[in-house]
């Protein structure tokens, strides 16, 4: 097979959206050292860059990944960076939102990587399954601590010990899947939503996403100071003087990031 010339993770700005694209088709996607790596670093300027207030993961050639390049784990490389997890996310989410738009297999690591994102995008033939059980492994980037808690237990149970897939339809129904949509119209429907939340205040968004986060180990005695404190963070920015401002006003707010 003649070596991949092209960079094998693709990212691609609109406006305030960074689009992240594992772009290794003809291993439907599957994540190596260097996909990790891509990711990571896309992550990392999703992050420090103001402009950027949304990103979207997605795959190329009409899947979105399926999961660790096997091959290159038998020759002995590692898809996982430390402290990171695998595709560099698994174990290290970003600040900002970061949507998956899912066609074709999301499968093994590669649906691991669904769960690790905040919101999910899935045309009608996406598939998804954490099948490591039936290759002698064990889905270790998230995928038996994630799925219990997105879809009902006992389904995620037995999907987990058989190893076999679900479609994008028992994913809508579960709740794992936020939009379903025709075939091919993944990524343009993850465009819709990250637009979405692009028209609210940068800084209540991503303190949004981080409340929600952290308040699941929180105890409900102190969930609620600890809460206070993050919010106090938010009432004090320009931003929130400016939405009270703009709502007062009848007009359009419009947001600095301060």
């Amino acid at each position: 097979m003649t070596p991949q010339t092209e960079p094998v993770v693709l990212v691609e700005r609109r406006g305030a959206v960074s689009i992240i694209t594992i772009n290794r088709p003809a291993v439907r996607n599957a994540v190596n050292q260097a996909v990790s790596q891509g990711i990571a670093a896309a992550l990392d300027e999703l992050d420090e860059d103001d402009s950027l207030g949304v990103g979207i993961l997605t795959g190329a050639g009409g899947s979105f990944c399926s999961g660790m390049d096997l091959k290159a784990f038998v020759n002995g490389e590692r898809p996982e960076i430390p402290g990171r997890g695998l595709a560099g996310l698994t174990e290290h989410a970003p600040r900002k939102p970061l949507i998956a738009a899912v066609e074709g297999f999301a499968l093994a690591g590669g649906c691991e990587i669904v769960l690790a994102c905040d919101l999910v995008v899935a045309s009608s033939s996406a598939r998804f399954g954490i099948p490591e059980v039936t290759r002698g492994l064990v889905a270790g980037a998230g995928g038996l601590v994630r799925l219990p808690r997105k879809i009902p237990r006992q389904i995620a149970l037995q999907y987990a010990l058989t190893g076999e897939h679900f479609t994008a339809d028992d994913a809508h129904r579960w709740g794992l899947v936020n939009r379903l949509c025709g075939e091919g119209e993944a990524l343009a429907n993850a465009l819709e939503l990250a637009n979405a939340i692009l028209a609210n205040a940068p800084l209540a968004v991503q303190m949004t996403k981080r409340i929600v986060a952290e308040s699941a180990s929180w105890g409900e005695e102190e969930s609620w100071d600890r809460q206070r404190a993050l919010v106090d963070e938010v009432l004090a920015t320009d931003d929130a003087r400016e939405g009270a401002l703009a709502f007062s006003e009848k007009r359009p707010p419009r947001w600095t990031g301060k």
